[in-house]
């Protein structure tokens, strides 16, 4: 490029490149930086505007001529590819550019001179009165919300230029703060329209929405982060929760499992496919919390140790996803679920040092139920394994036929026994959860006996009676199917 004397009359002699891009800050013109003024006005530079749509450039426009870059909008399908032609069209300019954001990256080689402005984050920053470095300030991208939403500091969200995208944050932030936490919505800082709106999250209006709006919120945390929080706070403050060790709520963990598997179970086999029964997932929702707290209050103890917190949990759990998907991660191919699950044994096996046999590991406190099934997976791993449903039928039959023949306590436990791990095989071959489908079995027969109940009392009625009952309500529930 050419190189022109520069214009303010303070650097008199140097040379400068032919563009000169030029930061217009977030409101007015008179809020503009100084120099950068006497670039814009110099009349023997062209002057590009990213957009008109900002007061600064509507000032500037009644001042002198400009050009500006809002065809580039309507004629491109996405933000990545305005920037790219804003800057292509940039470089055929020779004189003063007015660019922001994403768009000065793309000059990357080039030889320009960058006179910046006050950002729209300064200008928050000076209105809600917040320290960027000691309050930790965050500043998100609405039309792009993390997940998870974390929301431990003051925190601005911005491009919430359109009705839907600032309704869409709303939503996220109902999900992770109650309803009622404060909200500023900021709209045209630095000009003659300048609104902050006080509202809340349940509160916040769409139409506020434009391409100089942004939030501000400043709230205990909510979500994950939230939920930390709390547990250490009832470690500290609840005498409940301040006298429990590992091995006393145990016993809960344990119950929460079972009532999030029964919750999982009212869930239809396909799902998450199919249509959605958002009553069930709502139970789920809520189990799911109930074994999160486990997890939270057990780490929250290992911490007070100083053995590990939330955070090596889960950083222990990413390594061990990374490390055993290293089709996902890494250069192996693989053809099929299968091929996955082969992989992952064979890594998970590596991990595992000073095991005497394939079946260490396999926890005793397991139902059951699911305790049989996962030896015969073991088992089956190796070879161990019947090649099909069809003559596991014959071995259910045939321990069937010796719990009939057993002639004492003893033997009969011992076939009952066998019969029910004969049984887990069979629900194993036939890709049937015995322990879903034993629950499943159970809630029916609560259904069906409480249906029995409603028609009267059961005291005093004969077998045929009962049995009479029983069938009606049987029909009744298939009726429904």
């Amino acid at each position: 490029m050419g190189a022109r004397t520069l214009p303010d009359g303070r650097s008199a002699g140097s040379v400068i490149p032919d563009l000169v891009i030029i930061g217009l800050g977030p409101g007015d013109l008179a809020f503009t930086d100084d120099r950068a003024r006497r670039y814009l006005m110099d009349g023997e530079r062209t002057v590009l505007l990213r957009t008109i749509d900002h007061p600064a450039a509507v000032q500037l426009a009644d001042e002198r001529p400009v050009e500006t870059c809002d065809d580039l909008y309507g004629s491109s399908d996405d933000f990545e590819s305005v920037y790219e032609a804003v800057a292509s069209r940039a470089l055929e300019e020779s004189g003063v550019v007015h660019l922001e954001g994403d768009a000065l990256a793309r000059f990357t080689g080039v030889e320009v001179l960058i006179v910046g402005g006050e950002s729209f984050v300064d200008a928050i920053i000076a209105e809600v009165g917040v320290d960027p470095l000691r309050d930790g300030l965050r500043v998100i991208d609405g039309r792009d919300m993390p997940d998870p939403l974390v929301l431990d500091a003051p925190t601005i969200i911005g491009h919430v230029d359109l009705p839907v995208v600032l309704a869409d944050v709303a939503a996220r932030l109902d999900r992770v703060l109650p309803e009622d936490t404060g909200v500023k919505v900021l709209v045209d800082l630095r000009s003659a329209t300048e609104r902050v709106v006080e509202t809340t999250v349940a509160g916040i209006d769409p139409e506020l929405a434009g391409y100089r709006t942004s939030l501000f919120i400043n709230a205990e945390p909510g979500g994950l982060i939230g939920a930390v929080r709390t547990m250490r706070r009832l470690r500290k403050e609840c005498p409940w929760d301040r006298q429990q060790t590992h091995q006393s709520i145990v016993k809960n963990l344990v119950e929460e499992a079972y009532e999030l598997a029964h919750a999982l179970s009212v869930l239809s086999p396909e799902a998450p496919g199919g249509e959605p029964d958002f009553a069930a997932y709502a139970d789920v929702e809520e189990e799911l919390g109930d074994v999160l707290l486990q997890v939270l209050f057990q780490s929250t103890m290992a911490a007070e140790t100083g053995a590990f917190d939330i955070d090596d949990v889960a950083e222990v759990l990413r390594q061990k996803l990374v490390r055993r998907h290293p089709h996902v991660f890494g250069d192996v191919e693989v053809d099929s679920a299968g091929e996955v699950l082969q992989n992952w044994d064979k890594i998970k096996e590596a991990e595992k040092t000073g095991r005497t046999s394939q079946l260490d590991g396999v926890p005793t406190g397991l139902s059951g139920l699911t305790r049989a099934e996962k030896l015969q997976d073991r088992a089956a791993k190796l070879g161990f394994d019947w090649d099909g449903p069809e003559p596991v039928f014959d071995k259910v039959r045939e321990e069937l036929h010796e719990l009939v023949e057993a002639d004492d306590t003893g033997a009969t436990m011992h076939e009952l026994g066998d019969l029910l791990f004969s049984v887990v095989n069979l629900a194993r071959h036939l890709k049937v959860d015995p322990e879903v489908a034993m629950r499943r079995a159970g809630d029916r027969f609560e259904s069906r006996f409480r249906a029995m109940e409603r028609n009267g009392p059961l005291d005093g009625l004969s077998n045929e009676e009962l049995e009479a009952r029983w069938q009606s309500a049987k029909q009744a529930e298939d009726a429904r199917g």
